[in-house]
């Protein structure tokens, strides 16, 4: 898309209010959606109820099909459709919504840094284990990613994504590394999270960023997501400062605003934290 474009779609995203049907993307909660997918899913979901703006979530085993991007989440607002956290804030940002506002140029550039750090990392990481881990791919990815679809296809589609995933990893150099590795760098990107996070209530003290739905929707879904072993989850729980901060988010922006709303269509039903 052209920059007069992008121009163009901005005016008309600003000068559309945020309607009352707003509906987020995802696959099937229960059956279907894994652990990358839950993480970034829950990222967006986040953010958007720190801005204050509502959103209906929509399960539906096609929509990594649905999305412009062949990627989840993405929103449909009016007569528009987003995918992924990073056009979502943008989209958000020209309807005059902004968490970073408040930064300055230079915390603006240590918040993308970090931004990336998470999906070079964390997402990386979620994604191997998923995929490159024949132990996880065939107890619980091909499983899980092909459940909604009848026999051939359901294999089809799994071993098209898990080729897809792996091609990936050897494009970045991952595909050499072995578990130890991917846990290893999980708790490096942890430990540089926790060293910037300190005693803050969220990376840039008092008023949480995108980062910060970021950091949580991936800590969060480690957390809380069953997989073949705990390993990675041990990763995260080593850091007792970002276990405050998910407990923190998942009670102000998740546990209290259920109990304010009217309406469930929105809520998150993982488990909480141990």
């Amino acid at each position: 898309m052209s920059l007069a474009a992008e121009a163009f779609v901005s005016q008309i995203a600003a000068a559309e209010p945020w309607p009352e049907k707003a509906t987020l993307y995802q696959p099937l909660k229960e059956d279907q959606i894994l652990l990358s997918d839950s993480a970034s899913s829950l990222a967006v979901q986040t953010f958007l109820r720190m801005c204050g703006l509502p959103v209906q979530v929509s399960c539906c085993a096609n929509a990594e099909y649905m999305s412009p991007s062949g990627k989840v989440p993405f929103i449909h607002v009016g007569n528009q459709v987003v995918s992924e956290l990073g056009p979502i804030v943008q989209f958000i940002k020209a309807k005059g919504h902004s968490l970073s506002d408040g930064l300055d140029d230079v915390q603006r550039a240590e918040m993308k840094a970090y931004m990336e750090l998470v999906n070079n990392m964390l997402l990386t990481a979620e994604l191997y284990i998923q995929w490159c881990d024949d132990y996880t791919a065939t107890e619980i990815s091909r499983p899980r990613y092909s459940s909604p679809y009848s026999w051939p296809l359901n294999h089809i589609l799994a071993y098209q994504k898990q080729w897809e995933v792996r091609r990936k990893m050897n494009a970045i150099g991952w595909s050499g590394k072995n578990l130890e590795q991917v846990y290893e760098d999980v708790s490096q990107c942890c430990q540089a999270l926790s060293q910037r996070l300190g005693t803050q209530p969220y990376f840039f003290n008092k008023q949480p960023t995108e980062l910060d739905a970021l950091v949580f929707g991936h800590l969060f879904t480690i957390l809380t997501t069953q997989l073949t072993n705990d390993e990675l989850a041990e990763k995260v729980k080593s850091y007792t400062n970002l276990l405050s901060f998910c407990h923190r988010i998942e009670q102000t922006y998740f546990k209290e605003h259920d109990r304010e709303s009217q309406s469930g269509s929105s809520r998150h039903s993982k488990g909480s934290l141990p």
